[in-house]
């Protein structure tokens, strides 16, 4: 098993490509199995999670290669051809191990009238239940039987098609709006979605369903209307920069001090986190141009002010941001305040935090962090355990400003959402290696 090994204490500088998306490849890679034709996806991020639905979708005869790209701003071409996909299952052995296989689901029922997939796992961080994408599925004529562990859909004897309904979600759900939108572009009539999630991976899989052929209207909006076509043809699709990468690195930076130059980077997509780094004392612009992206400076840990958030559905403060601030306030000036309103266990990393020096009292949704900025004391280094992926993330941005050497463990929940996170903060002068533990 990997582990991280840090030695804190360099300020960052220097420029990274921010790479694709993996809350919009995932999806993207699912949407390929609505058609017979050959799609290409470029900008495909090089994490374990891609290649588990990449296996995931060869299992079921669909041919499917990830070759690299030719320059670390562009992670690679994903090439995939359904046309002689045979078996419509998504088996537990794979989607044990990520949620987002899920995404299958909608996608094998709209094309082939039937689909049987596990129900999924991913991250320990709370209970994301399937009940709003089987509740769509259903109102649009599927049905759907949940028993020994499966999803096990089908359309009712006679029906070649889904057909359109207007679809009212309980909650926000991204991955429901994808299945939901996904399945509607092959259903006969409209198809209205109705508290549909506005993320830009959202709006990115919208995209790329256009340039295969499907009429879509109101992506980005709470109201998303879908008029199905017969059939979906092939396409070539960038995927969107990775927005949590990008604040990420942005925290990173912010915390150790330094500048960089963060290529490919949307601002506009993180208007929320951007928002908070600026009243914390980072100084941050967007950059135009074709190697444009987000250049940030900042004086560094001990000289920032602590900032209090809550987590909210886009485009509000993102739940995937939170642990990583809640790092760089533990060694900001002052006491923050944060509300995690999105999942009930998300806030496994404090104790880990807590081992390298931080100071935080978390009580149910709330965490309430001192910072050390106002001791003139730092994080001393320690070894620590990854919980999940975006708390392995805020131990790493811990560990790059803590005293001494600091020792990531489990980093395979990085693996899963990080394109070689190390080699870009080396990049940036980072004392960071991997070992074998």
């Amino acid at each position: 098993m990997d582990q991280l090994q840090i030695r804190g204490g360099r300020a960052l500088t220097g420029e990274v490509p921010i790479s694709g998306a993996k809350n919009a490849a995932l999806p993207e890679l699912c949407a390929a199995l609505l058609t017979a034709e050959p799609v290409t996806l470029l900008n495909v991020p090089r994490l374990q999670d891609v290649a588990t639905m990449l296996q995931l979708i060869r299992n079921m005869g669909v041919s499917a290669e990830h070759s690299q790209g030719g320059d670390r701003a562009d992670s690679g071409t994903v090439r995939i051809d359904a046309g002689a996909l045979s078996t419509p299952e998504a088996p537990y052995e794979l989607v044990k191990t990520m949620r987002a296989s899920v995404l299958a689901l909608g996608p094998l029922l709209a094309r082939f009238g039937e689909a049987t997939v596990s129900l999924p796992g991913g991250c320990a961080i709370g209970s994301r239940p399937v009940d709003q994408h089987i509740k769509g599925l259903t109102a649009m004529g599927a049905e759907i039987l949940v028993e020994h562990g499966y999803m096990i859909a089908r359309l009712p004897a006679g029906r070649s098609r889904l057909r359109g309904a207007r679809i009212t979600t309980d909650m926000v759900t991204v991955t429901g709006t994808e299945n939901l939108l996904m399945a509607a572009t092959l259903a006969e009539g409209e198809t209205v979605l109705e508290n549909a999630a506005q993320e830009p991976e959202v709006v990115d899989l919208a995209e790329m369903l256009i340039a295969m052929g499907a009429r879509i209207e109101g992506h980005g909006t709470s109201r998303i209307r879908v008029q199905g076509v017969e059939r979906l043809g092939g396409c070539t699709h960038r995927v969107v920069a990775d927005r949590i990468e990008a604040g990420t690195f942005l925290c990173a930076v912010a915390a150790t001090g330094g500048e960089a130059l963060l290529r490919h980077a949307r601002a506009d997509h993180l208007d929320a986190v951007i928002e908070k780094l600026r009243e914390a004392g980072a100084s941050l612009e967007a950059v135009e141009g074709p190697a444009g992206g987000i250049r940030v400076r900042s004086p560094g840990a001990g000289r920032l002010r602590a900032q209090s958030f809550r987590t909210t559905e886009y485009p509000g403060f993102p739940t995937d941001m939170q642990a990583q601030f809640m790092a760089l306030n533990a060694v900001a000036q002052g006491a923050s305040r944060v509300t995690e309103t999105i999942f009930e266990n998300r806030f496994m990393h404090v104790d880990e935090l807590l081992r390298l020096g931080a100071r935080i009292q978390a009580d149910g949704k709330v965490a309430v962090i001192e910072g050390l900025g106002d001791t003139g004391t730092l994080l001393s280094g320690a070894t620590v355990r990854a919980t999940d992926l975006r708390a392995s993330a805020s131990l790493v941005i811990a560990g790059l400003v803590a005293t001494g050497q600091t020792t990531v463990d489990r980093i395979y929940h990085l693996d899963r959402g990080y394109d070689c996170m190390e080699g870009k903060l080396r990049a940036l002068g980072a004392d960071i290696e991997r070992v074998k533990a």
